[in-house]
């Protein structure tokens, strides 16, 4: 699948400098012609009831930089952050503060969490373990270049992917740096990123060719990578080929999307591809049983057969909406779009179940949602909403 002459457009009008290399900050403006609007909210039957439990501001959030950033889900705890530098540790119930720290830092992504720290990471480099109790700082590192995608927490390392495709392995306890793995990474990009993956010793990363490579835990050493897209076309823009959406982790197998136009499954342990489609996203992945959730560059929004990659059912219903990567909440599939709205799917057929408002400004970052089924959703100027739904 290539890239449109419309998308091509949109992506040359929005160029940012950031870093080592230019990238494309592909949630900020579209084209005012009908082929690029968002598609028109169309009137339904609710199925679902929508109930709002809480909302509040913290802070200015992210505005216009394309951070993605959404809340982090972890004890009974929301962690959130913005860009102007505060750090915040909510109750989940009741979005009350149980702690806040105003960093200092230019914040440029979700806290990551694991274990007693909360890591929060910077466009300047800077890498910031707290404890996740009361919010002191534990350690500080540097990274090469800025950091937009969420640090990874785990097995007593924290994983840190800077803009500039260099993986850093942290010793947790103490924040000294165990390895660092390089990798060139094409001069024009998607501005988001994909979070590092921790799994069966590995770490998996999605890069900006469109490639993902293990490496182990341990030491940072490659174990395999596998291209889930070629780049094609004559311009670097039409070669854009990123992973810059979330990816998934199931039992023996890793699933990527890419913008340069597939979905892949591949064998966790060896690289292995089991079934490649052609589908572009920006966006990523969600899992829950045997559907795969993704939305394409159009926001069309996808189920797939994750054994096979069948489609199971799409829904055009939020075209060029911008939409958000997919979540599960309760048997539906929500997302959030450009103008604050958020909006529920059935999960086995794609029909739409609900439909609620956060506020007028987009929401970027992923849904968020808790083990007892409660949705958390942050949009670009710092409002974070508490949803809870049940069947009419």
């Amino acid at each position: 699948m290539r890239i449109t002459t419309k998308w091509i457009l949109m992506a040359s009008a929005i160029v940012l400098l950031a870093g080592c290399g230019t990238r494309v900050g592909g949630w900020f403006h579209k084209a005012p012609d009908e082929a690029t609007a968002p598609a028109a909210l169309v009137d339904f039957e609710p199925r679902l009831s929508v109930e709002t439990l809480w909302q509040r501001n913290i802070g200015d959030g992210e505005r216009r930089l394309g951070l993605r950033m959404a809340p982090t889900l972890a004890g009974g705890r929301v962690y959130a952050a913005d860009a102007g530098g505060s750090l915040f540790a909510l109750d989940a119930q009741n979005g009350q503060d149980i702690w806040r720290n105003e960093t200092g830092l230019r914040l440029s992504s979700s806290p990551g969490v694991g274990g007693s720290l909360v890591v929060a990471s910077s466009l300047d480099g800077d890498v910031v373990a707290y404890d996740a109790d009361g919010g002191g700082e534990r350690w500080r590192a540097r990274v090469s270049s800025e950091v937009v995608s969420m640090p990874a927490v785990g097995s007593g390392l924290v994983v840190v992917r800077s803009i500039d495709g260099r993986v850093f392995g942290f010793d947790a306890a103490d924040g000294n740096r165990r390895w660092v793995f390089e990798r060139t990474t094409p001069a024009l990009a998607l501005r988001g990123k994909s979070a590092p993956l921790l799994g069966q010793g590995l770490v998996y990363v999605g890069y900006e060719d469109g490639v993902v490579v293990a490496l182990r835990m341990q030491d940072g050493l490659r174990v395999w990578e596998q291209r889930v897209a070629e780049p094609q076309g004559r311009s670097e823009i039409e070669r854009l080929g990123d992973i810059g959406g979330a990816m998934q982790l199931g039992v023996n197998e890793i699933y990527a999307a890419s913008y340069g136009g597939q979905v892949m499954a591949i064998q966790a342990q060896n690289g292995q591809p089991l079934w490649a489609t052609d589908l572009q996203s920006y966006a990523g992945l969600a899992l829950s049983g045997r559907y795969l959730l993704a939305g394409d560059v159009d926001s069309t929004l996808w189920a797939l057969d994750r054994t096979n990659s069948s489609s199971l059912w799409r829904q055009e219903a939020l075209r060029n909406r911008w939409v958000t990567t997919p979540a599960v909440q309760a048997e539906h599939v929500l997302v959030g779009d450009s103008e604050g709205y958020v909006h529920w799917f059935d999960l086995p057929t794609g029909a739409p179940a609900a439909r609620a408002r956060v506020g007028r400004n987009p929401i970027r970052g992923a849904p968020q949602v808790s083990l007892d089924s409660i949705a958390y959703i942050l949009d670009t100027h710092g409002q974070l909403v508490a949803y809870r739904v049940s069947r009419l």
